[in-house]
Order: C-alpha cells, then sequence, then structure tokens
C-alpha cells in the first residue's frame, strides 16, 4: 500500500518554503507519496476553508496516510482529524512548532477559539494514535509553554530542539532531519 503524505504549511506561508523542499525530496526518494498543500489565503486564514483544501487533497483516510503540519497547520491538521468519521484511522501525524490557545495574533483566532467547546482533541487522538510535537527552546513564534500545552492535550510525544527559532528559512532552517526520522519511524512494521 502506498505511504501518502500530506505538508500543510503555517500562516502566510507557502508549500516550497522553509525545510518543505528538503522533506519533500527526502520522502520522495524513500517512495512516499507527497503532496505539500497550498493553503486558501495564507495570510487571512479561515479554518474552514484550511480544512475544506486539507479534506478535498486526502480523499479517503487510511492508516497509510500521514500529516506534517508547521505552526498553523499543525492546528488546520488537527481541526481536519476532528471532523473524520468516528471509525476513520489514519497513521500519524508530526506537528512542528504547533500551539493551542491564543498567541496574540489575531489574524489566528478563528483557529484555536470557537464558539463550541473548542477542539476535541480525544476525538483527533482516536483518529490519529501516533502524534509526535517538535519544538525549539528559542521560538519567538509560538512560547513554548503554548507548544507543550498542546502536546499535552494531544498525548503526543515532545522532541524540544535547541536554537531553530520557528522552524524557518530565516531562523536558518532548511532541512528537518528529526521530522523525517519520525516519520519513518511511524512507517515501520
Amino acid at each position: 500500500m502506498q505511504k501518502r503524505v500530506f505538508l500543510v504549511h503555517g500562516w502566510d506561508g507557502r508549500s516550497n518554503n522553509h525545510w518543505f523542499p528538503w522533506l519533500i525530496a527526502e520522502l520522495k526518494a524513500r517512495y512516499f507519496t507527497v503532496d505539500a498543500l497550498s493553503m486558501p489565503t495564507p495570510a487571512t486564514p479561515q479554518v474552514k476553508e484550511w480544512t475544506k483544501t486539507i479534506k478535498e487533497a486526502v480523499g479517503a483516510p487510511d492508516e497509510h496516510t500521514y500529516f506534517i503540519g508547521h505552526s498553523l497547520g499543525c492546528i488546520a491538521i488537527v481541526r481536519y482529524l476532528e471532523s473524520l468519521p468516528k471509525k476513520a484511522k489514519v497513521g500519524g501525524a508530526i506537528f512542528v512548532a504547533g500551539f493551542s490557545g491564543n498567541i496574540s495574533i489575531p489574524e489566528l483566532a478563528e483557529f484555536y477559539d470557537t464558539k463550541e467547546e473548542g477542539i476535541n482533541f480525544e476525538r483527533v487522538k482516536l483518529a490519529c494514535p501516533k502524534i509526535t510535537t517538535l519544538f525549539s527552546n528559542d521560538d519567538t513564534v509560538v512560547p513554548l509553554t503554548k507548544g507543550l500545552s498542546f502536546a499535552k492535550a494531544l498525548g503526543a510525544k515532545v522532541i524540544i530542539e535547541k536554537g531553530k527559532g520557528h522552524f524557518c528559512k530565516d531562523d536558518g532552517v532548511t532541512a528537518l532531519p528529526t521530522v523525517l526520522e519520525t516519520l519513518t519511524s511511524f512507517t515501520v512494521l
């Protein structure tokens, strides 16, 4: 069965920036099918549009479907996962600089502030049994406390790297071996 990976960029990002090109090349060399999604209106993201984009790209998810998100892309993936039918399962997710709660960026509030009860983390965990989160000790965009809160709510494995900032090209991050190693560990039988 073909292993599929969907990459979701963050706020005001693109599908070909930071460490995505490196990761895409590495995954394709390992025979993964990779789809780096270009999310609609990245500067003014809307949770329904981003979730719909993921849903349309994925089609029917299964245990050979994996997700890798960066920053706001992590929350978009979580919102997608919580919307899946109860019996749907995916292979796993890796969240780089994900967060929960308010990080003082008004344009992103819709993703974590909802009129309902908020994100159904239990539903996400049922749909996605393998979750790893990756943070940097010096991220100036996502405070580590917000990242760790996100990881705890997901029951995720936590990896903290040093000196990677927000895992952007401007932070000197154009390759992210930890993500590749983690995904490879997910797919080993």
